[in-house]
């Protein structure tokens, strides 16, 4: 997008479409790239019966035209500094792994900064958003956990994170980590309750959440 001004790593923007009778339809999309760059990466997950998802799936092409609004979203975003150095824990929840996949990816490009650990709860591998991208990410620890079906090289049997679980796979509260918190409501307001019992401190949660609309 020419116009594009650049965002920060877990941005958002919102994309609406116009029917020839003009009925309009707009749906919020994570931002998968960050920086100063014109080009803008989305990952979407369609969602039956939705009325963005299935057009953006499988019938848009190279030269149609979208309406987009963005880049959007100040609180839940990373942005390097030199004066927070503590370690930044992501904990993603299926699709919900789209802005911190992006903060991860910035985080490549910074040569000192925090320690990074991804928790990544997803239902199967054949579930699992940017796999090649994942695996070649070197500042960032992913750390995979399969709810429903484990690869066979998987050493953990699937199944859903738990409260003793959690603890297992996040920096110690002793760290005082920044966490940037993402997936289904349940899934979020599960874990955002779970952190503070382990010793989180809540000021430095920050979570975004999404519905099924599509």
């Amino acid at each position: 997008m020419p116009t594009w001004p650049g965002n920060h790593a877990g941005s958002h923007l919102d994309i609406r479409l116009t029917a020839p009778d003009g009925y309009q339809a707009a749906r919020s999309y994570s931002v998968a790239s960050s920086g100063p760059t014109t080009r803008v990466m989305l990952a979407v997950e369609e969602l039956p019966g939705g009325e963005v998802s299935p057009y953006l799936v499988h019938q848009l092409v190279e030269g149609d035209q979208l309406e987009v609004h963005g880049p959007l979203g100040q609180y839940f975003v990373w942005i390097p500094t030199k004066t927070d150095r503590s370690p930044v824990q992501l904990i993603a929840g299926g699709s919900g792994v789209v802005p911190l996949f992006a903060m991860a990816a910035a985080r490549e490009r910074e040569t000192d900064h925090a320690d990074f650990r991804l928790l990544y709860s997803v239902r199967t591998p054949e579930d699992v958003f940017f796999v090649d991208e994942l695996a070649e990410l070197t500042r960032t620890t992913v750390e995979i956990v399969h709810t429903r079906q484990s690869p066979p090289e998987a050493s953990r049997p699937p199944g859903r994170l738990t409260h003793e679980s959690l603890g297992d796979y996040v920096f110690p509260a002793s760290a005082t980590p920044r966490i940037f918190l993402c997936g289904p409501t349940p899934f979020v307001e599960t874990i955002a309750g779970w952190l503070p019992e382990l010793g989180h401190d809540p000021t430095r949660i920050r979570t975004e959440r999404f519905g099924g609309s599509g």
